[in-house]
């Protein structure tokens, strides 16, 4: 069972005569496994290269195994992101290709929520210079292991653009989660109405969903084309028509959380949760907001705000 995660046939065997018998000598199981204690004391190294055993303190040396599900995740993990770096490895080799590409070349398609985010995870990985996400649910890769691949193309210096869809930031934590990448460096802004889930590196290469329906299923990896250079025009067009996450300078004004949920198009239970308020505070600020700015809708009174610099990066 244990062969594909490169682990020989032996020592899968001294393994798992450790499950049943955890504390056993390497002599003991050299003995039960009719094997030679060099043969054994291979296997046993082996297996704790990989965490799979571990030595009890005390002598003479006993061992005992780790847990078959947590080793197991972690080994399955290992292996995930060599096959990763493998991908990444062979996207840049296309690049020293002669001759112009074909068009299916420029275009693949990507089926399955654990494709879709392992080709996430490594083309983040590969960002050198920019890159540019929007970023709404359903998300296909866990949030917080691609919040770390992001951190880590930050500490790279690699310029990072964030687009936030309002949905965004109502699970607990999401509003926290963002301001520490603006901390760590992140251009980040909020837009009422984005249109889909999009991630640009380098310019170079896209991916999208396939289906807006289901945006985690399935979806398109464009590389340098025209339709790339529109998929980056989209997104400036989006970008300049957004207003800040964090408000600059200004914080002092009253009311400037709420005016840049607002901008963004966040609804009441959003508001109130992000802002530590009732949705009936809520309610009756918006309304005194709309008064003060002469707006005729919460989100007017957004882009008035956004006008006057209010809400600036």
């Amino acid at each position: 069972m244990l062969e594909a995660l490169g682990i020989s046939r032996f020592a899968e065997s001294v393994y798992r005569a450790l499950l049943a018998g955890p504390g056993r000598t390497p002599a003991e199981l050299a003995a039960d496994l009719d094997r030679s204690a060099k043969a054994t004391r291979r296997a046993v190294s082996e297996l704790a290269e990989l965490g799979l055993v571990t030595r009890a303190p005390g002598r003479p040396v006993r061992l005992l195994p780790a847990r078959p599900d947590t080793a197991i995740d972690l080994l399955v993990a290992r292996r995930q992101s060599e096959l990763t770096a493998l991908q990444v490895n062979a996207r840049a080799l296309v690049a020293e290709m002669s001759g112009p590409r074909q068009p299916d070349e420029l275009l693949e398609i990507l089926v399955g929520q654990q494709a879709v985010a392992h080709r996430y995870t490594a083309l983040v990985r590969g960002c050198e210079r920019e890159l540019l996400v929007i970023d709404r649910p359903p998300y296909a890769a866990p949030v917080e292991p691609a919040e770390q691949e992001v951190s880590t193309r930050l500490r790279d210096e690699v310029v990072v653009r964030g687009l936030y869809a309002p949905e965004s930031l109502e699970p607990a934590g999401a509003l926290e989660a963002v301001k520490r990448a603006i901390e760590k460096g992140e251009l980040s802004r909020l837009h009422p109405k984005l249109p889909m889930k999009l991630a640009i590196m380098d310019r170079q290469v896209a991916l999208l969903p396939l289906a807006l329906e289901d945006m985690v299923e399935s979806a398109l990896v464009v590389r340098k084309c025209a339709l790339l250079d529109a998929l980056v025009v989209l997104f400036e067009l989006l970008w300049e028509q957004a207003s800040p996450v964090v408000p600059g300078p200004v914080a002092a004004l009253p009311d400037i959380g709420l005016l840049t949920l607002l901008a963004a198009g966040a609804k009441d239970e959003t508001i109130a949760r992000q802002l530590g308020i009732s949705p009936r505070t809520v309610t009756r600020r918006v309304a005194e907001l709309l008064d003060q700015l002469g707006a005729r809708t919460r989100f007017h009174a957004g882009v008035l705000a956004a006008r006057n610099g209010w809400l600036v990066d």
